[in-house]
């Protein structure tokens, strides 16, 4: 699939089938609505709350009073109280590639409390596919040393100028990351302009209607989109030009890893970033005390770095020059909201989502005329799906806590033995044997309705899941990664969800294709005590390994799961040796990158919640 846009200034195919995935799934309306109303309510916590985001015990505006003062604990009470959750994971970054989940190891900086001073931020899962809370952190910055988990270093995003991405009150500055800003005005947009590649009611302009002239500035919308055709075109020096920065095309000197000079002209070609927003955003982070100067990281060999010159009169562009890998020289990096463009935009420029289906803050800064907003969809309920069978076309269904069609029993026994046998089967048998399994071929309806299922499970959606149960679904469907409902429980609230699956007769030690059990992905996936303790109670095997032969006390350590030491020292009093020797070893090796603190050889039990937390390191959610 191409990656690269299919309009300009807009999203490649990928991306876009991604976002649209996102936008259905990530931010649910009955998120939106439950942590508006509290945070309306004037209740932060319950927002949060409802938004999936943890808030340490810890995390209050009165204890902050003690440790810092009266006026940090007022502004922090105050932040709290117009944060607005759901539209910060709206706008969190996303890991794309044809995945839906937050980009994994992100600390988002949200404000700072003086300098020097404590900060409010959030973290979210090191893992890919990890559940997706996130976790709320206030206290001192994180010191980039010891910002890590399980050995990886977090990436830092400072949204702390940029405060339309996650408080209510700011919100309608959302049109800075949209459109051009008018030069003539405090750094807001262009007053009354529409938005580049859209008419003021949110439908996009046809291809037709993008300039294919420089039109000049008195329009800056036109104008903004004539830089993005020339990015398109492939015509990025020129686009830089167009948009008043100063590219210095001057290759840097010549390193002593590079094998020739680096390209800079080039190097502006591996991303389309929105030129006429990069200025302005820069001026702005400058005033807000975050330096002028900043690095884009675009690919292996080098990055660019724009940096504003303090000689220059008030609103002269920065200075855009190449550098290579290795010369970063503590320039900080520019947040990726900065250049990159808005994906809703991108969205409803491909008709993909329409403007009563944004998250009701974002349609009313981008469109505030373009009236009621409902959110994201509520999801559907899967439908019958016609399939070829034998010659005729039959009707196939989740009824009554399976996949049904209009066999009889005599016939699907019948097609289970000639299964047994090596024979092969089709029509609705097979794709009830690849619904079941996770392998094989199954009708697209079907994938979609999967796909669709597992993705309420990745983004914890365990209200959809209860509905689509009782609706009839079939809880033995697996993915394609063999995983049944058991294993993805670390995604979701378990507590609902695991006796009902027990009680339709899931199996407590089935594997999934890298042959672990639902204990085994507890542990794996950052699945919480509570499911660990929960799985234990009902029967789960503990001498159990996957693929790799890592077992369960092998992977606690793995991990750093100072929480789980109670099932490593079981396994290890009940089941020594189990394991491979190679994963020993190669936990021997990367004992250097343990951040948390544990004896993992001890016989005692550590403090509760782990090793002594400090300020600066992530506690579980």
């Amino acid at each position: 699939m191409t990656t690269r846009p299919a309009l300009p200034g807009g999203l490649s195919a990928e991306d876009l089938s991604s976002w649209a995935r996102v936008r259905r799934h990530a931010v649910p309306r009955r998120m939106i609505e439950r942590a508006t109303e509290a945070r309306e309510a004037g209740d932060w916590r319950a927002a949060c709350a409802a938004a999936a985001v943890d808030v340490p015990d810890d995390l209050d505006p009165g204890r902050a009073a003690d440790r810092y003062g009266a006026e940090v604990a007022a502004r922090l009470a105050d932040d709290l109280r117009h944060l607005a959750p759901d539209l910060l994971r709206w706008h969190l970054p996303r890991a794309l590639g044809g995945h839906t989940t937050l980009a994994p190891y992100r600390r988002v900086v949200l404000a700072v409390y003086g300098d020097p001073g404590p900060v409010l931020s959030l973290t979210n899962t090191p893992m890919l596919g990890g559940p997706q809370r996130l976790l709320l952190h206030f206290g001192p910055p994180a010191e980039p040393a010891r910002d890590m988990r399980h050995g990886l270093f977090h990436t830092t995003e400072d949204w702390t100028a940029a405060r339309r991405f996650w408080d209510a009150r700011r919100a309608g500055e959302l049109r800075w990351s949209a459109g051009p800003v008018d030069p003539e005005g405090p750094d807001g947009p262009a007053a009354g302009g529409r938005l580049p590649f859209l008419r003021p009611d949110g439908t996009p302009l046809a291809a037709g209607e993008l300039p294919d002239e420089d039109p000049g500035r008195a329009d800056p919308a036109a104008h903004a989109e004539w830089i993005a055709v020339l990015q398109a075109r492939g015509e990025h020096t020129e686009a830089y030009a167009a948009a008043g920065l100063g590219l210095d095309l001057t290759p840097p000197p010549q390193g002593p890893d590079s094998y020739r000079l680096l390209d800079v002209g080039g190097l502006t070609s591996f991303i389309a970033p929105d030129l006429t927003r990069l200025a302005p955003e820069i001026r702005r982070l400058a005033r807000a005390g975050r330096g002028p100067r900043f690095r884009i990281d675009l690919q292996w060999r080098g990055h660019l770095r724009a940096a504003l010159d303090p000689d220059d009169p008030e609103g002269a562009p920065p200075r855009v020059t190449g550098h290579e890998r290795g010369q970063e020289g503590g320039i900080p990096r520019l947040p990726s909201y900065v250049w990159q463009r808005l994906p809703d935009i991108g969205l409803l420029r491909a008709g993909r989502i329409r403007p009563e289906e944004l998250h009701p803050l974002v349609a009313a800064a981008l469109f505030p005329h373009a009236g009621p907003v409902a959110g994201p969809p509520e999801p559907r309920l899967p439908e019958p799906v016609r399939i070829r069978c034998g010659g005729a076309w039959h009707e196939i269904a989740s009824r009554d806590g399976a996949l049904k069609g209009p066999h009889t029993e005599q016939e699907r026994r019948r097609e289970l033995a000639l299964r047994a046998f090596g024979g092969t089967i089709g029509g609705c048998f097979a794709a009830h044997a690849a619904w079941t399994s996770g392998e094989g071929w199954l009708p697209r309806a079907l994938r979609e309705q999967r796909q669709e299922l597992f993705l309420h499970v990745q983004h914890g959606d365990t209200e959809t899941l209860l509905a689509l149960l009782d609706a009839g679904t079939d809880p033995y469907v697996r993915d394609r990664k063999g995983r049944g409902l058991l294993h993805v429980l670390p995604l979701v609230d378990h507590r609902p969800l695991l006796p009902r699956l027990l009680a339709a007769g899931l199996d407590l030690e089935a594997k999934d294709k890298t042959g672990r059990t639902p204990l085994q992905s507890a542990v794996h996936d950052c699945g919480s005590v509570a499911l660990v303790r929960d799985l234990l109670a009902a029967g789960a095997r503990i001498d159990v390994t996957d693929e790799t032969e890592t077992s369960l006390a092998q992977a606690i350590r793995r991990y750093q799961r100072a929480d789980l030491m109670f099932l490593r020292r079981r396994v290890l009093r009940e089941h020594p040796g189990l394991g491979a020797r190679w994963v020993d070893a190669l936990l021997q090796r990367h004992a250097r990158y343990d951040t948390s603190g544990i004896d993992w050889d001890a016989d005692e039990e550590p403090p509760a919640g782990g090793a002594p937390a400090t300020d600066d390191e992530d506690t579980r959610p």
